[in-house]
């Protein structure tokens, strides 16, 4: 992954990018991804100071990469008016709008983008083999909310279910897509007792 010159070298999300190999250079973007994908980089507060950075920054993109991705960290109060009018100026500028609550989610958001860079496309459909990954991946989707996705964000993660399980829910919060309330339901579940159904045994009792 390379991060762009002098604008990133202050950077605090770079400290926190620990699970893929980086370096700088002369590049548009701030994160070149891939050999088509790149990434932007903007702090809300910043925004609101600033609102023609933006437009500026994905202006001198142009149309050479087919996936960009604008990055936005949400670092103020009330950002809903801000965040309506960056949705539509990604909209209009055919750019992916993530947001993310930490410099440590944002870099979990730009390594899971490099290390899935030559991953094939089968690899986020349903698989019928009953490997480890499928039944971990059954498991988890029984809890609300956590999907596919989530699991092989999860395994690629942690690489263990028991790793998942033994992982604090703050942690499991910064893998991208999963966020704080499915890392709470996530520990919820890991922390529930198993339990016999009581009224299953019932019923076979008074069938004797």
């Amino acid at each position: 992954m390379t991060g762009e010159g002098e604008e990133e070298r202050g950077n605090p999300v770079l400290k926190f990018i620990r699970n893929v190999p980086w370096e700088f250079g002369e590049v548009k973007a701030d994160y070149v991804l891939g050999q088509t994908t790149v990434a932007l980089y903007l702090s809300l507060r910043y925004h609101c100071l600033h609102p023609d950075y933006v437009h500026q920054r994905l202006g001198n993109l142009g149309k050479d990469f087919a996936l960009r991705i604008l990055l936005v960290q949400v670092d103020t109060k009330n950002p809903h008016d801000f965040l309506k009018d960056l949705a539509r100026i990604c909209i209009l500028a055919d750019c992916t709008l993530i947001l993310t609550w930490s410099f440590e989610e944002t870099a979990r958001y730009l390594e899971t983008y490099k290390m899935y860079e030559n991953k094939p496309a089968d690899m986020l459909k349903e698989k019928v083999e009953q490997d480890y990954i499928s039944k971990v991946t059954d498991y988890l989707t029984t809890v609300k909310s956590v999907n596919r996705t989530d699991c092989i964000t999860l395994i690629s993660t942690f690489k263990t279910l028991a790793d998942i399980v033994e992982s604090p829910s703050d942690q499991i919060s910064l893998c991208p897509g999963l966020g704080p309330h499915k890392a709470r339901r996530l520990q919820a579940t890991f922390q529930e007792p198993f339990l016999r159904n009581r009224g299953s045994e019932e019923e076979r009792r008074e069938g004797k």
